[in-house]
């Protein structure tokens, strides 16, 4: 499985942008997508999370009611609404089989390459 993610750049505070997250080799349906991301000097933390099979979702409160996540056949998608200078991070995108805001790092086999998100104030 690869992860190839796609769709960081520089915004305004206010503005909007989606991340895309392809994934290379079909999940299995007990799989989750997560988005995680690291601040510059922060611990990368959990952003967001789909089940695969049953698209469901779960948000960290800094982002509850502003990002989306969801799927297509083979793409992860965030949809990152309302940003704040807060927001500003590399996102990534990774596969494992926890379906919690709790999940780690040591919970996912497989990570993407991260994508900068710059949103500036």
């Amino acid at each position: 499985v690869q992860l190839q993610v796609s769709g960081g750049g520089l915004v305004q505070a206010g503005g909007s942008l989606r991340l895309s997250c392809v994934v290379s080799g079909r999940p299995f349906s007990s799989h989750v997508v997560s988005w995680f991301r690291q601040a510059p000097g922060k611990e990368r933390e959990f952003v967001a999370t789909i089940r695969w099979g049953a698209r469901t979702a779960i948000y960290a409160d800094a982002v509850k009611g502003r990002f989306t996540i969801s799927r297509d056949s083979a793409t992860v998608y965030l949809q990152m609404n309302s940003l704040k200078a807060e927001d500003t991070a590399l996102y990534y995108c990774t596969r494992g089989l926890r379906f919690s805001s709790n999940s780690r790092d040591r919970d996912y086999d497989t990570w993407g390459q991260g994508t900068l998100v710059t949103v500036s104030s």
